[in-house]
């Protein structure tokens, strides 16, 4: 059954195409929103959130994109937990173990088959630049979060935010040197498109 199909069937209530649907799109909903919340707990409650939501909005699909559709509905999601959040701050909670104490380096995060320098320098990269990602402006990160970490294409990304692809294209930009301006410190450890020119030229050299 393809989505289009899987679509009209939740939108007349049945609720196994429905699941079906969320099962699809809720793992690329889920990092969306924890790319642009930094708090996995926070994440899960805007994706919930969405799929809620999108779930009373089906009847207000019109066609086109059903990704792009619903991942509009988990970045506003998204926006409503900062605004509360900025409301009603609070404090992240560190993992712990049983007796209490707090896990520094929790085990679910590493990976066994990598050598401990190897887990330490992708753990080094992945919190710089959840770090630097958490300075953007929202405006900048969503788009930053949407093309270069989820892959999405400049037009879906226009629809998402609902802007045109030139702004998609302006906003990319300003990110990305703002991300390269924040992590130039790790530069060897990054993708291209995020080292300063100079870096690359070095590299090259």
């Amino acid at each position: 059954m393809d989505e289009n199909d899987l679509i009209a069937q939740a939108v007349r209530g049945d609720l196994d195409a429905f699941n079906r649907l969320v099962v699809s799109y809720e793992n690329t909903a889920y990092n969306v929103a924890y790319r642009i919340l930094n708090d996995p707990i926070q994440a899960e409650d805007a994706t919930q959130t969405a799929v809620i939501s999108m779930y009373h909005k089906l009847n207000a699909y019109r066609g086109g994109s059903f990704k792009s559709w619903f991942l509009r509905i988990v970045t506003n999601a998204c926006y409503d937990e900062l605004r509360r959040m900025k409301r009603r701050p609070t404090v992240p909670l560190e993992p712990e173990t049983d007796d209490g104490e707090i896990v520094e380096s929790p085990a679910w995060i590493e990976d066994p088959s990598a050598s401990p320098e190897e887990v330490l320098s992708a753990s080094e990269m992945e919190r710089a630049i959840q770090n630097c990602l958490s300075g953007l402006e929202e405006k900048f990160k969503t788009v930053l979060v949407m093309v270069d970490l989820s892959g999405e294409d400049y037009e879906s990304v226009a629809n998402i935010i609902q802007s045109p692809i030139g702004t998609v294209k302006s906003r990319l930009a300003r990110a990305r040197q703002k991300m390269q301006e924040c992590l130039q410190g790790i530069g060897e450890l990054l993708p291209a498109k995020y080292r300063l020119k100079d870096e690359e030229d070095n590299e090259q050299a």
